[in-house]
């Protein structure tokens, strides 16, 4: 990658969605085990917290987390025009009394597996 990307228009058709859906759950390239998790409940705290940083971009890790769950770890980027690399973004977190991290630099991650946190009646899930 070399220049900016032009995301382009970021909505796509729901039908569409579906279909990128379905290709996923039916794609013989991807694991049985990495199916199991089809999305992630993503609470807006999270997002709000990483888009309030000076970025162009958001990347997504996926990790496990302590309670064994597999997990969405947001990280705010910053194009560097010289590399032409979307270089992560880290800030200092907020006042955490539950889990202090005592000035160290921060992800952000509130995210929640799908299933169990989807919902069945979405024609994403089907």
């Amino acid at each position: 990658m070399s220049e900016k990307l032009n995301f382009g228009n970021v909505e796509i058709p729901l039908s569409e969605g579906v279909e990128w859906t379905k290709k996923y759950r039916e794609s013989k390239e991807v694991s049985e085990e990495a199916k199991k998790i089809t999305g992630y409940l993503i609470p807006l705290d999270a997002l709000k917290l990483v888009l309030n940083q000076d970025i162009d971009a958001v990347r997504a890790y996926k990790g496990i987390n302590n309670a064994g769950e597999e997990t969405l770890l947001f990280v705010g980027t910053k194009f560097d025009p010289e590399t032409g690399i979307y270089r992560d973004v880290f800030s200092s977190g907020v006042n955490n009394e539950a889990r202090s991290t005592d000035g160290e630099s921060v992800v952000y991650d509130t995210s929640r597996p799908v299933p169990p946190f989807g919902d069945p009646a979405s024609p994403l899930e089907q």
